[in-house]
Order: C-alpha cells, then structure tokens, then sequence
C-alpha cells in the first residue's frame, strides 16, 4: 500500500480567490523541506478539456510534456515546483463521465444500473490516486476547481469524503480556502460568508482542517479566534492571505503563517530537512530590485483578459529578474493597429512579442507589427502564431509572393505559405487532435536560437494544426531569413530567423509553457537581453 499523504484544497464563498497558487505555495514550502510532492486540479466543468475553449471563457490552455491540453493553474505549479506535470495532474467532469461510459459501453459494471455513487466518485477516487500510486510523491495536493455548494463540485466533494475515510484523517486532510469580505460603509471585516461555506462543506460530510481566508485587510486575533470556534478548527489552523504584491510573495506569506507547520502536524510528519528557500528569496529579491526597465509590446487578440497570456507575462518576469530587469509589458490589440498607427504605437518599445491565436481576426495588424519590427530593428519573439505572422510578411514583403498567406485564415489562397499539417488533414474532430506536447527540435550551429540555448538539440511543447509549407522553402529563405530549428522526423520548420537585424526569432512552438522560476526559458532570456541593448542599458 502506498505511504503517500494528500491534501485537499477547496474553495467557498467566491471563485478566483487563488486556490491553485495557495496549493502551489505550499508544494513549495513542502518541496523546500525535501518533500516529493505534485499538486493536481479536478475541473467541474464538462468539456474533457480546456483545450476548446475560447481564451476569454477561461484563461491560457496549458499544455504538458505528454500533450495534455490543461488548466492554466498546471503552469502555476511547474512554474513554482519546477517538476513537470502530465495528463493524471488535471482531470475534467467530461473526462469523468466520459470513462465511465465507455466502460459501461464495454460491460465493465456487469449489467448493473450506472450511478453518480459509486460509480462517477470511484472514478474520481481512481484519479486521486493515480499519482500517490506511483510511489514517486511523499504528498499531492488536490485543488477541486469551483467552490463549494455549486451543483457541479458535489461528485468531486463527495469523493473528498469518501477519500477521507478510506485513508483516515492523518493521511489525508482538507484546507478551505474562503473569503472575508470588508465592508467599507461598517469599516469592518465579517466572518459571516465564511461560516456559511464551512458549514455547507460539513453538511457534505466533510470537516475542514485548516482554514485559509483571502483578505484584503489584517485579521485581528480576535477575528481569528471567532472562525476557529465557529469553523471548528484549532486557531493555528486559521490562516491569513493577505494580498501581496506578486504571486511569488504567497509562499513567503504562507511561511509566516506558518501553513506548511500546521499541514505537517496533522499529517503527522516531520521535516526532512531544514527549509531550504535561498533561491526562491533570491529570485525576489531581483525581480524587486530591478536596475533597469524596458518596455515589451505584446500584440494579441486576447488582451483584455491577462490570463489569455499568463505563461508568456510569467516567462517574461522570471527572465527579467535574471536579467534584473523591470519588464513593463504594452497590451496591445492587434484589431487595433494599422499602416497608419503601427510606428506611434510601437515607438515607446524595446521589444514585441507577437502572441499566439487561432483564428482570422486580427491577424493583419499582427502582419503589421512584424514589418515594423523587422524593419526598425526592434528585438521580436514570434510565437506560434507569431512565427507563421513573420513568414508570411516577409513572403509579401520581400519574397515576391504578395498573395501568401496561411490556409487557416483563407484556404482558398494561391500561396499558402502557412498550410495545414499533413497529418491533420483527415481529422474531423477538433478536441485533443492538434500536434500536442513535446517533440525534438534540431538547430543551426551559431544561429540566435543555439546561443540562446547553448545546444544544438532541444525539446519544446507544441499546440497546433497549421505549420510552414515546404513546398515555399526555396521561395522565402535566402541569406537573410533563415530556418534555424527544424524537427529532425519530420523536417517541420520550428525556428526562423531574421539575420540583418539585432534579434529577430520566429518559434513554431511555445516556449513560455517551459519556463520556471528557477530555470526561466533561454529564448526568453536572450529577447530580454537584446531589449536592454536596444535601451542602450547592457
């Protein structure tokens, strides 16, 4: 039987209020006592995946190793764990359900009636354990997505219960994460909300252990001894989160509140070894201490809402602290730029990042900001979509092919620069079937992107269903722009680069979905690096 421990992590009163950085946070304060540990996210929605869903319903779409299509929180835990998480680390109501009847497609349940209990939550339970099972973690951490009360969390709360029981209270145990609200007319902080959310959670059979309350303001030890009598928990186990200033100061908040203490008595451990934070506080210490500051344009379709591009604005602070550098980054809405507003817009900047997207809108105003960047020499990271927005400006603008575009945005062009991949053009469904996950790139010797990695091998995550057509190759490359990366299997184009200008990198892949806090992304590194030598700061 495995020794491995489980925390569950859920939400009351309100959602958005950081279950998956608190779980994070204390991964990392668990990791920093050389604890194995791997944190997971149950999503109560019914999609199997997030992978359809448009960015402005529910943030970035992370992707893994092992191609699964996931929750934006994953990146939160790589970025602050650094271990790399796979399909068993996010798990959907769809995907759920979706098991469970093609095993009763199958004659699994031997003619018996197929029910939520015990069917769907042995499911869950299944999955729970999944990871624990491997014997690779001392601890997982399992955030339920939602809050509790909401119809779709009951199966996933349910099987928390069942868990419980299963493995008794000291191995495995629930924190609660919940609001107090402050209500500026009475100047006062109420406890109320969050005694209703515990008490609903205790009508589903499960007793909190320890309570982390959102605030906006200081909780006073009265306050604090209040919830512990009315919540039922010692008051050690009454913890406050404050807002701070940056994620990456929670762990340190979490510390102080002394979460991972109280976390490993109820599971009745000991520390393996003293804390060990020093590269964590020295990574805050230059991320809040920057001696310069450049600003980097990002030009998307998504910018209203910044969790659209959560992984590449993360990957751009871990590679400024390294560079100690302030990163200001301009949003910029590529509907919004045109011949006529491209050179005022994008003069103030040091840098642009060209973002990833699916779909036509937008996309010339993408174009645009490639031009300008190429031809003023402003440092440019086209991503993804960015890259394909670079080949197909300099196949109209220097190669002759006026017409060239990609088949994505009209399929009846007569220079489909950018068409789809071979192995997607017999696919009907949409959900999981891109070119997902891991795959080896192979780069030129003495190009920006192998000084940038130091290697002549690498290995980046992809998302995709369209890339460069081969057939274009003679037309497009020439001395100037060049193919630096390609996939050694499959001879897709992975890299372009632009020689007559300072830093100018084009990536089929995304690099931003491999960036942490402790090993930020190289090509991120080098953009910054080249930013400040276009500030005339390096």
């Amino acid at each position: 039987m495995s020794n491995t421990k489980y925390i569950f992590v859920t939400g009351g009163v309100t959602s958005s209020l950081g279950k998956g950085i608190i779980a994070a946070s204390l991964a990392k304060l668990l990791q920093a006592q050389n604890f194995k540990v791997t944190i997971q996210k149950f999503d109560p929605y019914i999609n199997v995946d997030p992978g359809t869903l448009n960015p402005y319903e529910h943030g970035e779409c992370f992707v893994t190793d092992d191609g699964a299509e996931t929750d934006l929180d994953l990146g939160h835990y790589e970025r602050f764990l650094n271990v790399n998480t796979s399909q068993a680390n996010n798990v959907t109501t769809g995907r759920v359900y979706q098991s469970v009847i093609e095993k009763e497609r199958r004659g699994a349940f031997l003619g018996k009636t197929v029910q939520v209990i015990p069917h769907i939550t042995n499911e869950i339970k299944e999955r729970m354990r999944l990871l624990g099972e491997t014997d690779q973690y001392d601890i997982v951490i399992t955030e339920i997505g939602g809050t509790v009360g909401d119809i779709e969390s009951l199966p996933y709360i349910e099987s928390v219960r069942q868990m419980i029981w299963d493995l008794g209270r000291e191995n495995a145990i629930v924190i609660h994460l919940t609001l107090i609200p402050f209500l500026a007319a009475a100047g006062e902080l109420k406890t109320k909300p969050t005694q209703h959310s515990v008490k609903t959670l205790m009508e589903s059979g499960i007793s909190a252990d320890i309570i982390v309350c959102r605030t906006e303001h200081e909780l006073s030890e009265d306050l604090r001894q209040k919830l512990a009598l009315f919540c039922n928990v010692k008051r050690e186990a009454i913890i406050q989160s404050i807002d701070v200033e940056t994620i990456y100061d929670v762990p340190l908040k979490m510390l102080e509140e002394g979460l991972d203490r109280v976390v490993l008595d109820k599971l009745q451990l000991k520390p393996k070894q003293a804390l060990n934070f020093k590269p964590w506080n020295e990574f805050l210490t230059k991320f809040k201490n920057p001696k310069h500051t450049v600003k980097i344009g990002l030009v998307g379709k998504y910018v209203e809402l910044q969790d659209s591009y959560k992984s590449i604005l993360e990957s751009l602070i871990h590679a400024g602290a390294v560079n100690e550098t302030e990163i200001e980054v301009v949003s910029i809405h590529s509907e919004e730029l045109s011949q006529q507003n491209v050179v005022d817009t994008l003069a103030p900047l040091q840098g642009l990042i060209v973002a990833p997207g699916f779909g036509e809108r937008g996309i010339e105003g993408k174009i645009i900001a490639v031009a300008h960047a190429r031809e003023s020499k402003l440092p440019f990271l086209g991503i993804c979509l960015g890259m394909q927005m670079a080949v197909i400006e300099y196949a109209r603008n220097n190669a002759g092919l006026k017409e060239a575009n990609s088949a994505e945005m009209d399929p009846a062009c007569k220079a489909p620069v950018i068409d789809l991949m071979e192995s997607q053009k017999s696919v009907i469904n949409k959900g999981g079937t891109m070119r997902l996950g891991a795959w080896d790139c192979s780069l030129t010797a003495d190009s920006l992107a192998e000084k940038a990695y130091g290697t002549n091998m690498i290995s980046e995550r992809h998302r995709h269903r369209y890339e460069f057509n081969n057939d274009f190759s003679d037309q497009i490359f020439d001395e100037d722009f060049v193919v630096s990366g390609i996939n050694p299997e499959t001879g897709l184009v992975e890299i372009i680069e632009y020689k007559n200008h300072p830093w100018f990198v084009g990536v089929q892949f995304h690099p931003e979905y491999k960036s942490t806090v402790s090993k930020p992304h190289p090509l991120f590194l080098a953009f910054v690096k080249a930013s400040l030598v276009k500030k005339g700061k390096a």
